[in-house]
């Protein structure tokens, strides 16, 4: 069962919460933290591992066999969300920041054109939807982030854009999102929570909760969710499916796009997912507009929209050009990184995964987990109850929002990890 962690809060008379880190880094952090270049889409031919660096490709050897063995005695529907899974089955990062990845790591910066102020409320619309499926990145077959622990940070700046994450419960494990661009006008919140359910040969991963993007010079709010995910172990593949809606309020434009992926039986060389959807008002003037989108991964990597009265197509999205040839963070200012950041956090089990050397990675596993379930015993021992640093429940537990949370601050700073470019 992975177990939430969070540090022992001190409380102040101000209210603040601030982490008491036991453990003594004896290394320079810059020798501690473990960055690993995020997920991307492939940039090359299909084979061609010239270029690979030992932080980038990851493996599972004997996939199948290993994935049936391990849930042999799972039964079909049940809830994954405490399963554990052994560190050959993870890759050297934690959800939080495989999540945050989505937002900071972009070849191209297709967030700061969603605020631009020469288009209209359409060509902004149709903006956001691009950026939309830009967050959808390739997961790797066969391998899963770490459960994120309760009152894990992280904290990364791309260019003006400035992003924290926060594991703000563990019984459901929620993840909040706030990240702000005061150049561009940009405020973000996101807040989610993935229910992993047995299928047999699959993993069908829900994703609950909203994303919201505040265009703010322009006064308008954009909702959407997230697709879920399927990974199949029969033939191997990961998978966006689902319905996604983007809407915005203030102009009535509204989006559905639907995410599909190729047959049980598909070859895996010529396996295509795809994303079809519409745009269209609802408020006056009522224009229908409906739009379709094709996304084709495997082929060209583009979203293209189609102009229903005659005026052709145009690629509103370019995965190689959003998610390929990504840099891995670095650490710009070693003195501002909290304990609980995700980077330090799981430090010892990424560079054992990166090694190669399973038992190394496996005891650090254990160890952050059994350091954590001691911390829960102590705070329950003195009655405190854990609340998070930077975000605040917004709902009490409603069917349309129940994991609603806020921000405590109104921008975020800047990170001492940064995105180089």
């Amino acid at each position: 069962m992975e177990i939430g962690i969070d540090k022992p809060i001190q409380r102040v008379n101000n209210g603040d919460q601030r982490w008491k880190d036991e453990r003594e880094v004896q290394q320079p952090l810059q020798e501690v933290l473990v960055l690993t270049k995020p997920l991307m889409v492939a940039d090359r031919p299909a084979g061609d591992h010239s270029d690979d660096d030992d932080d980038v490709e990851y493996r599972t050897p004997n996939l199948v066999q290993r994935v049936l063995s391990l849930f042999k005695n799972v039964r079909p529907g049940s809830d994954l969300t405490t399963f554990q899974l052994p560190p050959s089955f993870n890759y050297p990062k934690s959800q939080l920041q495989a999540y945050g990845e989505m937002v900071y790591c972009a070849g191209k910066d297709i967030l700061s054109d969603c605020s631009s102020t020469k288009c209209d409320p359409l060509e902004r619309f149709t903006r956001v939807v691009g950026w939309s499926i830009s967050m959808n990145r390739p997961g790797i077959i066969g391998l899963v982030p770490y459960n994120p622990v309760l009152g894990e940070t992280h904290h990364v700046s791309s260019r003006s854009l400035n992003v924290r994450l926060e594991q703000v419960s563990h019984r459901p494990p929620v993840t909040a999102l706030h990240a702000t661009d005061h150049r561009h006008g940009v405020d973000m919140l996101w807040f989610q929570r993935p229910v992993p359910k047995f299928q047999g040969t699959r993993v069908e991963v829900e994703v609950q909760g909203k994303r919201t993007l505040k265009l703010v010079e322009h006064g308008e709010t954009y909702v959407m969710n997230s697709p879920n995910m399927t990974i199949r172990f029969i033939p191997p593949a990961v998978d966006w499916t689902g319905t996604v809606k983007v809407s915005c309020r203030e102009t009535g434009y509204e989006a559905e796009l639907n995410y599909s992926t190729s047959s049980f039986f598909g070859r895996r060389s010529s396996a295509k997912h795809s994303v079809t959807g519409k745009i269209y008002k609802t408020s006056p003037p009522f224009l229908p507009i409906l739009v379709n989108y094709l996304q084709l991964i495997t082929a060209c990597s583009t979203v293209k929209i189609r102009d229903p009265n005659g005026g052709g197509e145009r690629v509103i999205y370019n995965a190689k050009e959003v998610a390929s040839k990504l840099k891995a963070p670095i650490l710009k200012d070693p003195q501002s990184v909290l304990p609980s950041e995700s980077a330090l956090v799981w430090s010892e089990v990424s560079r054992g995964i990166l090694s190669r050397d399973w038992e190394k990675a496996k005891e650090a596993k254990r160890a952050v987990e059994e350091k954590q379930r001691d911390m829960a015993k102590a705070r329950r021992s003195r009655g405190e109850v854990w609340v998070p640093k930077y975000f605040t429940p917004s709902s009490n537990g409603g069917d349309d929002d129940p994991y609603e949370y806020s921000p405590i601050e109104t921008l975020v700073p800047p990170a001492p990890i940064v995105v180089p470019f």
